[in-house]
């Protein structure tokens, strides 16, 4: 059994999803990129999701939110949803798009695990070995310089949406917001914060490659793999799969964190048990989502557990 999550409205997530198997059905390619940026664009402004970051790799997304209303679950199962359906269209594709592993959803609770994780976002091209610069990736993604101020734009793609249907609009655009804990008046440094830490993971990246004895693909070859191989270098499974992030050299914050998680993770399952027990009337801890969503169950605040 899965740990319940909080969900807080306006809480700052990483949220990474992977293909099945590792099949590279998010090659880099005109199609594919416009379905990813149709869907993300629809999808964020109805469950008023603000977008911060965002890459396609060719087996994975990663998307840096936030999630103002504290309705995250209902964002992923319709972004998720229209992403798998158009990929199986426009890749011929049978059976699942996305792995049977739960998205991975890691709240981030200080500006440095924001800039960290956004840099992580950007030069996840870099460390797999595929191109040498994050600013080469073919595939959709955010740059630096359009972190808080770029607008994601996309046309309605040919598969899978109906064209008479008023909820996909022929063309879509989604303006990049500035996570909460950046202050307008403090944006120029927060590029240049995330800038930085992309070059110190850039160039940790070029040093693992050159240690290995390898190469970096080259944006050219990524867009001529065929999407129905699979990555088949290797992949530790059963590692650790954080719910937070605090950033490095942040004192108490990791310790203050983990106890949080654990007190709302006891006073659910505490409230869980009663409710087994027939008890209706018993609150669950603020920020519980699934309990209140599906079965009604009352919390101690407003707040929205999957």
């Amino acid at each position: 059994m899965s740990h319940p999550r909080e969900i807080a409205p306006g809480a700052t997530y990483m949220i990474t999803r992977r293909v099945l198997r590792r099949h590279l059905l998010f090659r880099p390619d005109a199609a594919i990129t416009q379905l990813l940026v149709y869907a993300l664009a629809v999808s964020a402004p109805r469950f008023g999701i603000e977008v911060h970051a965002f890459c396609a790799m060719s087996t994975h997304l990663h998307l840096v939110v936030t999630d103002v209303n504290g309705v995250l679950p209902r964002f992923l199962q319709f972004f998720h949803r229209i992403v798998a359906l158009g990929t199986k269209v426009l890749r011929a594709w049978e059976g699942p798009v996305w792995d049977h592993e739960a998205t991975s959803v890691v709240r981030l609770l200080t500006r440095a695990a924001v800039v960290e994780k956004i840099a992580y976002v950007l030069a996840n091209p870099v460390a797999a070995g595929l191109v040498r610069h994050a600013r080469e990736w073919p595939g959709a993604k955010v740059d630096v310089g359009e972190l808080g101020c770029g607008v994601l734009r996309a046309a309605r793609p040919v598969a899978y949406l109906d064209p008479e249907n008023p909820q996909w609009p022929e063309e879509v655009t989604l303006p990049l917001a500035l996570p909460p804990v950046v202050e307008q008046d403090s944006v120029d440094d927060f590029r240049h914060e995330v800038a930085v830490e992309l070059n110190v993971q850039e160039a940790q990246a070029h040093s693992a490659l050159q240690q290995q004895g390898r190469r970096f693909l080259g944006a050219e070859r990524v867009t001529k793999i065929s999407p129905y191989e699979r990555v088949t270098s290797f992949e530790a499974l059963g590692e650790r799969n954080p719910t937070f992030a605090v950033g490095r050299e942040q004192g108490d914050a990791r310790r203050i964190a983990g106890a949080a998680v654990r007190a709302f993770r006891a006073s659910y399952r505490a409230a869980l048990e009663r409710w087994r027990a027939g008890v209706r009337s018993v609150v669950f801890p603020a920020g519980t989502w699934w309990m209140c969503t599906f079965h009604g169950a009352s919390t101690s605040d407003f707040g929205l557990t999957v």
